[in-house]
């Protein structure tokens, strides 16, 4: 069967969290690698344009707000760790269905496996359309924009996951947000 690796940089390390998209068990180890990507840097930046998050503030007040996850732009100088997931030609359509608003895109010249094993077909990285970005930062200039706290967690677990010193370089990496982190609830 054909297909792609697809390099994931939040909540795509979590393996659990990449096969359930893709409706099977994802093996890290085998079908899902500890990577690098040169040539991007990651970034709170993606504004979710597909539902939006509630949060109740101290005094019981509702607050809409624009859910902000993670994204990657290109950055000649910067690289960031993650994993590269198996993904079948028939699976393509569910991933990209999950990530909508972002663009699928070549970087198999960007792309290591930390274990040093050539891969053999193409790495894929889904990279956050302007319309996204424009999103999250109309949201983030009103003071209506904020990250999940269940993503947040989901990520850093996902990477301690992978060992404390992954974890660490994650988060030295990454851009440190400039939105709240909160308790939301989707609708």
């Amino acid at each position: 069967m054909r297909g792609v690796w697809v390099f994931g940089y939040g909540s795509l390390v979590d393996p659990t969290s990449f096969g359930r998209t893709l409706g099977r068990t994802v093996r890290p180890g085998v079908d899902h690698l500890a990577a690098e990507l040169g040539g991007f840097g990651r970034r709170w930046n993606y504004g979710v344009m597909h539902s939006t998050g509630w949060w109740v503030d101290d005094a019981g007040e509702h607050h809409e707000r624009t859910i902000v996850a993670l994204g990657v732009t290109a950055d000649a100088g910067g690289s960031c760790n993650g994993v590269v997931g198996w993904v079948d030609d028939d699976e393509l359509p569910a991933l990209d269905h999950r990530e909508r608003a972002y663009d699928r895109v070549d970087v198999s010249d960007a792309a290591t496996v930390a274990d040093g094993r050539r891969l053999e077909a193409p790495v894929m990285v889904y990279v956050p359309r302007a319309e996204a970005v424009g999103h999250y930062e109309q949201a983030r200039d009103r003071g209506a924009a904020a990250i999940e706290q269940r993503y947040w967690s989901l990520v850093d677990e996902a990477f301690r996951s992978l060992g404390e010193a992954e974890r660490s370089r994650y988060h030295a990496t990454t851009s440190p947000p400039d939105v709240p982190i909160l308790p939301l609830e989707r609708r």
